[in-house]
C-alpha cells in the first residue's frame, strides 16, 4: 500500500509541475495587461513603470522561474486590478464556492443514486422509464438556459426563491456559511440544483447500469435463495458493489463542480471564485487567473489522488494490478 501510495504522490507532483507550466505560458501569451491599467494618453515614461512595477520587463522563463519560487511559499503574485495577494482574493471567494459544489453534489448522490436504483431494480416500468428520459434532458439542457428559466418561473413568476446573491451567513465550529441560515438555503437552492443537474443525471445512468449488472450475478442469487429480505440484498450485498465506480466518478465529478460553476455564478451572482475569474479575465488580471487555474488543477490532482486511494480500499485488485504493472 506504501508504494502504491508513494507512486501516487510522485505522479501528482509531475502532473502539478506540467500543469503550471502550461497554465502559466498560456495565460501570459495573451493580451496586454498594460493596456487595460494604464491611461491610454499616458506618455512612454508611464508605460515602462508600469510594466516594471509588475515585473512584465523580465524575460517570460525568469517570470516563470519567479513563480515557481513564489508558489513554493504560497505566493501567486499581487493583483494587477486590486493589489492585493491573488491567493487572498481566491481564498475570500473560495467559502462560497464551496458551499454551492458541496450542495450541488449533495443533490446529485441523494436524487440521483436513488432514482437510478429504482430504474435499475425496474427497467420496464414507466417511472423508470420516465427517470431515464428526464436524465437524457439533464444532458442535453445548457445549464446556462436552465438556469435562466428557473430565475424566470421560481423568482420571478412564483416568487418562491431569491434569483441572485449569497444569502445571509452564519458561523458554526468555525465554519461561516449560508447553508446555516434559512435565508442563505433559499438563495443556494436554485444555484445548486442548476449546477447539480447533469451530475444528477450521470448519476442516475452510472447507479442504473451497475444494478442492472449486479441483479444477475450470482452472489445476489445466492443471498435471494437464502431468504434474506430484498432490503437487505439492495442495501448491502448490490449497492456496495456498485458504489465502487459510483465513488470514483462522483469524486472526480465534484472537481468539475468547483472548476465549471464559472457559468452558474454567473447567472445567479453568486459571489464565488467562478465570478472573479470571469471578472479577472475582462480586465486581463493574470495573477488571479493562474491562481485560480492552478488551484483547481491542484484540487483535481488532490481529488484523483484520494479517489485512487478509496478506490483501492474497495477493491485491492487496483493495488496488485498498479504492482505488475
Amino acid at each position: 500500500m506504501s508504494e502504491f501510495m508513494i507512486r501516487r504522490f510522485f505522479q501528482s507532483a509531475i502532473v502539478i509541475l506540467a500543469m503550471s507550466a502550461i497554465v502559466f505560458f498560456g495565460v501570459n501569451v495573451v493580451g496586454d495587461p498594460v493596456d487595460m491599467l494604464i491611461n491610454p494618453e499616458a506618455d512612454q515614461a508611464d508605460i515602462e513603470a508600469t510594466i516594471r512595477a509588475l515585473g512584465l520587463d523580465r524575460p517570460i522563463g525568469e517570470q516563470y522561474l519567479f513563480f515557481l519560487k513564489g508558489i513554493w511559499v504560497g505566493d501567486f503574485g499581487k493583483s494587477f486590478i486590486f493589489g492585493q495577494p491573488a491567493l487572498q482574493l481566491i481564498l475570500q471567494r473560495m467559502p462560497a464556492t464551496m458551499e454551492l459544489a458541496f450542495a450541488a453534489l449533495f443533490l446529485s448522490i441523494v436524487i440521483g443514486i436513488p432514482l437510478g436504483l429504482f430504474a435499475g431494480l425496474r427497467p420496464e416500468s414507466r417511472v423508470s422509464k420516465g427517470i431515464m428520459a428526464g436524465s437524457i434532458m439533464g444532458f442535453s439542457l445548457p445549464t446556462f438556459w436552465v438556469g435562466l428559466m428557473m430565475i424566470i418561473i421560481f423568482a420571478v413568476e412564483l416568487g418562491w426563491l431569491p434569483s441572485t446573491g449569497r444569502g445571509d451567513t452564519a458561523t458554526f465550529l468555525g465554519i461561516t456559511s449560508s447553508l446555516f441560515t434559512l435565508d442563505g438555503l433559499s438563495h443556494i437552492c436554485l444555484p445548486a440544483f442548476n449546477l447539480a443537474l447533469l451530475k444528477i443525471s450521470l448519476v442516475i445512468r452510472l447507479t442504473r447500469a451497475g444494478t442492472r449488472e449486479a441483479v444477475h450475478q450470482d452472489y445476489i442469487k445466492f443471498a435471494r435463495a437464502k431468504g434474506l429480505s430484498d432490503r437487505r440484498i439492495i442495501g448491502v450485498h448490490l449497492l456496495k458493489n456498485i458504489l465502487i465506480p459510483v465513488v470514483t466518478v462522483i469524486g472526480l465529478e465534484f472537481g468539475s463542480l468547483i472548476a465549471f460553476s464559472v457559468v452558474t455564478e454567473t447567472i445567479f451572482a453568486w459571489p464565488g471564485m467562478g465570478k472573479l475569474l470571469i471578472e479577472s479575465i475582462l480586465v486581463l488580471d493574470r495573477p488571479v487567473i493562474v491562481a485560480y487555474l492552478m488551484i483547481i488543477v491542484a484540487l483535481f490532482v488532490f481529488i484523483n489522488l484520494a479517489v485512487d486511494i478509496v478506490y483501492s480500499l474497495l477493491d485491492p485488485r487496483v493495488r496488485l494490478r498498479d504492482q505488475g504493472a
